[in-house]
């Protein structure tokens, strides 16, 4: 569909990247490196790291983060990102070069039972702080609140509800910026500030 689209596929393990160039065509490519994102010089667009830096100390994710957006172009984005193993539950962070803007949450909604479910799957610059006193911890509360209060709306199946739940969200005061087309697919962007490490604690928002 692009064929001006050029995917680099980028692993610190030899092992995998040997394995990765026998899928080489034009296009797609495969090298071995880190957060430097060694591109020859050039600039990405858009760089996908999902399940990376989960296995990294909480403070090393700014660093990360500064590392990879120097080699953004000036638009360009980082999407920091953990999912589990069959992608049902995910969760990632846009970072733009002058910061991050967004947290995303997106569930498989068929058989959800309650939306913070997915705080074991928060990005690694935020899934220490789903404690009492921390945004975030009030974020994914108010998620579960709202969804109970919306179970009538699964007589019209799981995703009314969740679009109510959003609904919800929003109108309680939460900075969400993505709106129904989404919602339906079952995720939920809300602007990074209202959720960042250290911002102000929030109580239920609404009754």
């Amino acid at each position: 569909m692009r064929p001006d689209l050029e995917v680099v596929g980028i692993e610190i393990d030899p092992e995998r990247v040997a394995a990765g160039r026998l899928l080489e065509r034009p296009g797609l490519s495969f090298r071995r490196g880190g957060f430097e994102v060694p591109l020859d010089g050039r600039s990405a667009t858009v760089v996908r790291a999902f399940n990376v830096l989960r296995q990294y100390p909480e403070e090393e994710v700014a660093g990360a983060w500064a590392t990879v957006c120097e080699r953004l172009t000036p638009d360009g984005l980082l999407v920091d990102g953990t999912c589990d193993e069959l992608g049902r539950l995910s969760t990632w962070v846009a970072v733009e070069p002058a910061g991050p803007v967004s947290l995303t949450l997106s569930w498989q909604l068929r058989g959800l039972d309650s939306p913070s479910v997915i705080a074991e799957r928060l990005p690694k610059a935020l899934i220490h702080r789903n404690v009492p006193g921390e945004a975030v911890h009030d974020y994914l509360a108010d998620l579960d609140r709202h969804w109970a209060r919306s179970a009538s709306h699964a007589a019209y199946g799981v995703r009314q509800r969740f679009l109510a739940t959003a609904r919800a969200m929003r109108e309680g005061g939460w900075p969400l910026l993505d709106g129904a087309s989404r919602w339906r697919l079952g995720e939920l962007t809300v602007a990074w500030d209202a959720v960042a490490p250290g911002s102000p604690a929030r109580g239920h928002q609404g009754p």
